[in-house]
Formats: C-alpha cells, structure tokens, sequence
C-alpha cells in the first residue's frame, strides 16, 4: 500500500514538473487600454510593446507576428540577458524587436553581468536607445510632448530618479521605466508621473496556492499615477513558473 502512494506521489510530482516547464515556455501577450486626462491629444494615442526579463529565452516568432504593425515603439524593461546567454542569442532577440520598431533599453540587475561593452555593440547595431537615469522626448506636430524617463536598476544603487526628472524643463506627460517595481517608494507624491512600467519579479514565478512573497504582475494603482507590473517573458534559475505565466504586453496610452 505504501509503495503505491509513495509511487502516486513521484507521478504527481513529475506531472507538476511537466506542466512548469511547459507553463515557463508559453508565448502569450497581454493587451492594455489606460486613459489619462493629462494625456496630450496631439498625440491620439500610444502605442508600446513591453518585454521584460527575457533573460535566457529565444523570443518566440508569434509574439513578433502577432505584434507586427500594431505598435509604435519597442520597451525593454530590463533584464535583457544574464551571464551565460550567448551574445548572438541576444543579437537575435534585438533583430527581432528591432521589426516592431524603435527600442527603448532601461538596465535590469541581470544586465550587469554582461560586459558592457559587446553589449554596447549589439545597441548600437540595432539603434537601441539606453535611458540611464536619462529622459527622451517625443514631440506631435502640434508641440505637445511625451517623457519618457528611465532610471539603472536600484538594486545597483545607482538610480537617480530625480536626476533624470530635473532634464524636464516644462510640464508634459511622464512615463517611467523602472526594472524593480519599488521605484515607488522613493517617489515623492508620485512627482508628476502619470505612468510606469516594470518587471523583476517575475509575478513571483512560482505561486503556492496564489501565494508568492514578490509582487505579482498586474496593474496598480497610485493616487494619480498607474503602474503595470509584468510577470516577464524568462525565468531565472530553472525554467519553471506555476501561476504566473510568462507574458509580453501591448499598451495603448490615450
């Protein structure tokens, strides 16, 4: 009797292996609509692509099929890579991203363990646009502008935010890119910020019964300002997740 539980037991376990890995492999997009009132009407609207913590993974072909022509510009929310992952891998996942449109890149603390500077050839190949506690603007017709703010890693103790904000010069709409969703503890009354993206937690990868004790993706929201979260598209360590599928975003901003 004993050997047969203690058999049911080992099968249910490598059941629940299979389904982790199969669920860490998953390609699926998530869709968004967010609506500002200080959102600039010049603009109409905005179109993103968000993709974080890709880490080890290949990017899948569907999510560029799936996205092609329905985005304005391409935001990589830190953890592009790891130490390991081979440079052509990250070659690759950049030409892809590079179909969608331009990218924004904002370092993840994973990042780091890429040497910089064969990094810094790949970005340049693809034109990929770094914010390192840095601002860029887009600008309509009309004048109105959009700020796109992204800021290092916290975990790298090298994040200025408010030194990246003191490079706004007039009010305008503002959104930040911050790997660690704790960016929002060291906001002051959430500044003037309407917008933020982020990842690192994976959604908490694997969730006991809907419990995990990282933040889970999703979206939340403070006094004025929206703040997504994604669960990122890789894993760290081990290819596996439970309750928090991998996922890649399309935002529209009106």
């Amino acid at each position: 009797m004993y050997w047969l539980i203690f058999m049911m037991v080992i099968i249910a376990g490598v059941l629940l292996v299979v389904y982790m890995v199969t669920e860490a492999f998953q390609n699926n997009i998530q869709y968004h609509t967010f609506g500002f009132n200080n959102f600039p009407k010049s603009f109409n609207k905005l179109r993103l692509f968000f993709i974080s913590d890709i880490h080890r993974r290949n990017i899948h072909s569907s999510i560029i099929k799936q996205s092609l022509g329905k985005v304005d510009f391409v935001i990589i929310g830190g953890d592009l890579a790891e130490q390991g992952v081979p440079l052509t891998r990250i070659d690759e996942n950049l030409r892809k991203l590079k179909m969608l449109g331009p990218i924004y890149f904002i370092w993840g603390n994973n990042d780091y363990e890429i040497d910089e500077a064969k990094l810094f050839r790949i970005f340049k190949k693809y034109d990929v646009k770094m914010l390192r506690n840095d601002v860029d603007f887009l600008q309509s017709k009309a004048g109105e502008k959009i700020a796109i703010i992204g800021i290092d890693d916290i975990s790298q103790e090298q994040d200025d935010l408010h030194k990246a904000m003191a490079k706004i010069s007039e009010p305008c709409f503002q959104i930040l890119l911050s790997h660690n969703p704790d960016i929002t503890q060291k906001m002051f009354d959430f500044d003037t910020i309407s917008f933020i993206l982020s990842g690192h937690t994976h959604g908490g990868q694997i969730c006991i019964l809907g419990y995990t004790p990282y933040k889970k993706g999703g979206v939340y929201k403070y006094s004025d300002t929206i703040q997504l979260v994604s669960n990122g598209y890789g894993t760290s360590l081990f290819p596996l997740r439970l309750g928090a599928k991998p996922e890649a975003h399309i935002i529209t901003l009106k």
